[in-house]
């Protein structure tokens, strides 16, 4: 793609922290017309003073944007494309946000979805009676590895070689794909959401090895997520809960990639086990641990992304003995109780259905 040309495709990003900011400054120097949208005022001011946002990394370049702002209404105003990059906890919040404000033929691409993310906004979007006609969709994953610098400056880490993207329904994955491609390349077409979602791998490399490594995350030391964290016994124990992802998924139809293929597909990583693919993965050469328990890898990847596929794989008659013990664990040592207000099947608007009546539902967008 020429970098200079410019585009006319107008782009939404809803979201100013990591992920906002790369895809914001990325698609700028692609040549689209990018504004963004974000609540901290800090950011969204520190954004317009410059101009637009910095890049550095693996991409290189300042992506002027159309503007920076704190309304939501301004925001949608004129966008092709709403690309949410927000976490999945904000998911509900941000949905309720859009449902009154978008137009006709605009659509909504949730990167990444996390578990259930497209099937979360259609929901809520019925839920407010949007009566804009637009399509939902999804990533199964962030197709960057970044990390901000500060407000207006992101490094960004890595680019995936390959992303599936679905709709919701089905049957109009081709037609967004068509807009979507023009800037990413790499995206292609899964089944449906369900086959998206359940490819999320957040929720196998981030929840069980977090807890496993709690002693490293309050020891005070500088640590690497990825490169010290992912020992041999944890990696074999992502491993065991990716089996049980895949199991849920041959519950729907789905036949899912194991880790170890996705590690091959995205960053052309290969290894023996899980821990020398990570190792293996020069993205994560800068990604280093937290020094808290409680942040997203527990509190949005148990809600949000295990405990959906617990629910689906109870639908499917799939036990998920350790992901059920994740987000125990994790509920022990945060104090909290994840499953509640975590993406059941009643939030996903799928509760009282059957595996065959889903699939329809995932197709037809009718039910």
């Amino acid at each position: 793609m020429d970098p200079l040309k410019p585009k006319k495709t107008c782009w939404a990003v809803i979201g100013g922290g990591n992920g906002g900011h790369a895809t914001a400054g990325y698609l700028a120097i692609m040549g689209f017309p990018v504004r963004i949208y974000d609540i901290v005022p800090e950011t969204i001011e520190a954004i317009n003073k410059k101009g637009g946002i910095e890049v550095d990394g693996c991409v290189k370049g300042f992506g002027k944007l159309e503007f920076a702002t704190l309304d939501i209404e301004k925001a949608l105003d004129g966008a092709d494309i709403v690309m949410v990059v927000a976490p999945a906890i904000a998911h509900g919040a941000i949905a309720k946000k859009l449902a009154g404000n978008l137009s006709d033929g605009q659509i909504v691409f949730i990167h990444p979805g996390s578990t259930g993310g497209a099937l979360e906004f259609k929901k809520v979007f019925d839920d407010e009676d949007c009566k804009a006609d637009v399509v939902v969709c999804e990533a199964m994953s962030l197709i960057f590895a970044a990390r901000l610098v500060e407000a207006g400056r992101v490094k960004i880490l890595g680019i995936k070689g390959e992303m599936m993207v679905a709709a919701m329904p089905s049957r109009k994955t081709g037609y967004v794909l068509e807009s979507i491609k023009e800037a990413f390349p790499m995206m292609y077409a899964g089944k449906n959401v369900l086959h998206t979602s359940l490819e999320n791998l957040n929720p196998v490399v981030h929840p069980g090895p977090s807890i496993l490594n709690t002693s490293m995350i309050e020891s005070g030391m500088e640590w690497k997520y990825y490169w010290d964290g992912i020992t041999p016994t944890i990696g074999d124990f992502a491993l065991q809960i990716d089996t049980e992802r895949r199991e849920v998924g041959k519950a729907f139809g789905l036949e899912l990639k194991s880790i170890m293929e996705w590690y091959i597909l995205e960053y052309s990583a290969e290894g023996e086990n899980l821990t020398e693919a990570v190792r293996n993965t020069k993205a994560y050469g800068e990604i280093y641990g937290p020094d808290r328990v409680d942040t997203r890898f527990l509190l949005e990847d148990i809600p949000m992304g295990l405990l959906p596929m617990v629910e689906l794989g109870r639908l499917g008659n799939v036990g998920t003995e350790r992901m059920d013990t994740v987000i125990s664990m994790g509920g022990f040592l945060l104090g909290k109780n994840l499953r509640a207000g975590g993406r059941n099947l009643n939030r996903l608007g799928i509760d009282g259905m059957t595996v065959e009546e889903i699939n329809r539902y995932l197709e037809s967008g009718d039910k």
